[in-house]
């Protein structure tokens, strides 16, 4: 009975020591995990970081450019419109005399359609 109790003993302090390990293992498991998960996040805010950058290099170029094609636009409007003033200057004076003429010049006549009674 005693060498049964015994067995019982041995039986119950394995299956304890078992119970342990796993116990370690999921432990283990628990830790590793948390490390990938933190390694990736790490990972993760490293790419972030990096697009970013990209993208702020990229967008700085293109900004660039942007400043310089609105400097080249204001720089062609301000040239089209001296061109204009310069024509609008040049033909004024034709351009009024031509409608004064017009208007000061009036030859009356009579209507084609009208008849008299």
């Amino acid at each position: 009975m005693a060498s049964q109790s015994q067995g019982i003993q041995q039986l119950l302090a394995a299956e304890k020591r078992a119970a342990e390990k796993v116990s370690e293992a999921r432990k283990r498991k628990a830790r590793r995990l948390k490390q990938a998960k933190e390694e990736a996040q790490a990972e993760i805010d490293k790419f972030r970081h990096e697009k970013e950058r990209q993208f702020k290099e990229y967008e700085a170029s293109h900004m660039g450019s942007r400043d310089d094609i609105a400097a080249k636009i204001d720089i062609d409007t301000r040239m089209k419109v001296e061109a204009m003033n310069h024509s609008v200057a040049a033909n004024k004076e034709a351009v009024i005399n031509q409608l004064l003429e017009l208007i000061c010049d009036i030859k009356p006549t009579l209507h084609r359609n009208f008849h008299l009674g």
